[in-house]
């Protein structure tokens, strides 16, 4: 199973759907030769028949000894070729609106996902073609995924505000700071203006998924994958955390009544009729951090001051200060960091993720008053002086943060599934699975 993937919502259908080219897909191994079928027209290109089984054949991998969660074949193409559409979709308009990744990043990232499955880059490639995919092939792939996750970015920003009254809003009608549940959702779609007879349609369906899940024949995440009609169903229907105010007011009530695994009575929404299932609850609590001031002294790295200049600089300033020259005017004089010179090199209180993890290791070797020893970062040489610490109450700044974050995100959500809503139906799509 290929577990090289990026930790991002869109992660997992990048992975597991990799777009090949045209050129790949005619020309590579094991292709189905000129002859191969079209799946879908999507505007002025194709999604390939042998293209979409790749990828309903990666979804297989991924339930290897629980393909019986698997829906039907017929639904599981279906919802494979929806994916593979909106992926398509995205990457064209992102490639429209000018949005690239250099090989730099790509690199980098790649460099990361490697690291973080604790493998060389020889040995995520070995294992990589050992699954089938050309490693090639991989690199577009997260290429792919790091321009949609930059279009829904650039998307989500462009389109979402949260004033400070919205914040006072929220903070009114509820604690932020209390309880977040882990939700996972069932859909039966209906189409906008559903008949009555459509309407009795998905209620008997989701009465027959829901009775298969009281008798205890499957779980409520092998039912999802098996039936349900949203986007999420191949994750078992995963809605990630929620705070309270971000769930639906219909869903709010009946969740923060339920205990870990149950789920609601079937329930009528905008999109069909869902079920939602409580996974887990989680307690969030009072915020303390500790903090930090300093003094700072930067001689930097670049074109005209070279490294060993830069470093022989940075202990001759050091000695002054050691000398007994006033750090204030000896930071004044010559610090490159601009933002603190003009105070005589004084940092205002900073905590360990201002910096980055070199700066503040540091800072918490040193006791109040100790003068560092000269160290490097990618911005040059340092030199720093520990002036004290405290611990700070954040309470009130994190509730305000998270309160933001809540709206946020609920903002973010309802606007991107707009676009994509947007984008679908402004496209030219044609689906050709029963051809």
């Amino acid at each position: 199973m290929l577990k090289f993937v990026l930790s991002s919502l869109l992660a997992t259908s990048v992975v597991l759907f990799p777009a090949a080219s045209q050129a790949q897909l005619l020309q590579g191994p094991g292709s189905a030769g000129p002859m191969d079928g079209i799946a879908a027209v999507v505007d002025e290109d194709v999604i390939l028949k042998s293209e979409l089984d790749r990828a309903v054949q990666n979804v297989r991998g991924q339930y290897q000894g629980r393909e019986n969660q698997l829906p039907p074949e017929d639904v599981l193409k279906r919802q494979v070729l929806d994916r593979l559409i909106l992926m398509r979709l995205q990457i064209a308009r992102a490639d429209s609106t000018g949005i690239r990744i250099g090989d730099t990043e790509l690199n980098q990232t790649i460099q990361t996902i490697a690291a973080r499955s604790s493998v060389s880059i020889e040995q995520m490639r070995a294992q990589i073609e050992g699954e089938g995919l050309s490693f090639d092939e991989y690199r577009r792939s997260v290429r792919e995924e790091l321009q949609m996750r930059r279009l829904q970015q650039r998307v989500v920003q462009s389109r979402v505000v949260v004033s400070e009254s919205e914040i006072d809003q929220l903070l009114k009608q509820r604690s932020v700071d209390s309880v977040e549940y882990r939700l996972a959702n069932l859909l039966v779609a209906l189409p906008d203006g559903a008949t009555a007879e459509q309407v009795a349609t998905a209620e008997e369906k989701i009465r027959g998924i829901k009775a298969l899940i009281d008798r205890g024949e499957m779980d409520f995440r092998a039912a999802a994958i098996r039936y349900s009609d949203d986007r999420n169903a191949l994750e078992g229907g995963d809605l990630g955390w929620r705070e309270a105010s971000s769930i639906p007011p219909r869903f709010a009530e009946m969740i923060q009544a339920m205990q870990p695994g149950n789920y609601s009575e079937p329930v009528r929404g905008p999109s069909g009729i869902q079920m939602v299932q409580l996974v887990e609850t989680r307690q969030s609590g009072p915020q303390k951090v500790t903090e930090f001031q300093a003094d700072h002294l930067l001689v930097a790295v670049n074109d005209v001051v070279g490294e060993e200049a830069a470093r022989r600089k940075l202990d001759e300033l050091r000695a002054k200060i050691e000398g007994g020259e006033d750090f204030a005017k000896v930071a004044k004089d010559n610090s490159d960091d601009t933002f603190s010179r003009n105070r005589g090199g004084r940092l205002d209180w900073f905590t360990a993720e201002t910096y980055g993890p070199d700066f503040i290791a540091q800072v918490e070797a040193l006791q109040d008053g100790g003068l560092s020893a000269p160290f490097r970062t990618e911005a040059g040489w340092h030199v720093i002086r520990r002036i004290g610490s405290r611990e700070q109450d954040i309470t009130e700044e994190t509730r305000r943060l998270r309160a933001r974050q809540i709206i946020g995100e609920r903002k973010a959500q309802d606007e991107f599934e707009r676009f994509l809503r947007q984008l679908r139906s402004d496209a030219y799509v044609e689906s050709r699975l029963g051809a």
